[in-house]
């Protein structure tokens, strides 16, 4: 990444910070995303959410409609991740999730059907 592109991607995240409400937050991402960029973006908050809170991958695909291989890819990042997830899931206050980054390491390796070790 080259740093005129960290200093854009800082920008970004500042002005996301400096959103006050949903109403502002609708508006900044109707006019920054297409409405495929939102949808995926909404499918893989919803995706993380179930794995946090322990479902099984066939029950995030059929109520999601994301594919195995998006629910792979976000399970990687909550578990193996820079842990944005996990902040975001536990602020929820959804007291049912994993909570930490180990316990979703565990129950996304048993939801997956593995037997990792963490």
């Amino acid at each position: 990444m080259t740093p005129n592109m960290k200093e854009e991607m800082k920008q970004l995240f500042q002005a996301m910070l400096s959103l006050e409400s949903i109403e502002e937050c609708e508006a900044f991402f109707e006019d920054i995303c297409t409405i495929k960029e939102l949808q995926d973006l909404s499918q893989r908050l919803a995706v993380a959410k179930m794995l946090y809170d322990g479902e099984k991958y066939q029950t995030i695909e059929e109520q999601t409609g994301a594919s195995t291989a998006t629910i792979s890819r976000v399970n990687k990042c909550l578990v193996y991740g820079a842990g944005g997830y996990n902040l975001v899931l536990a602020e929820s206050g959804d007291d049912s999730g994993a909570g930490t980054t180990l316990k979703a390491a565990e129950k996304s390796a048993q939801n997956a059907g593995g037997t990792r070790n963490v």
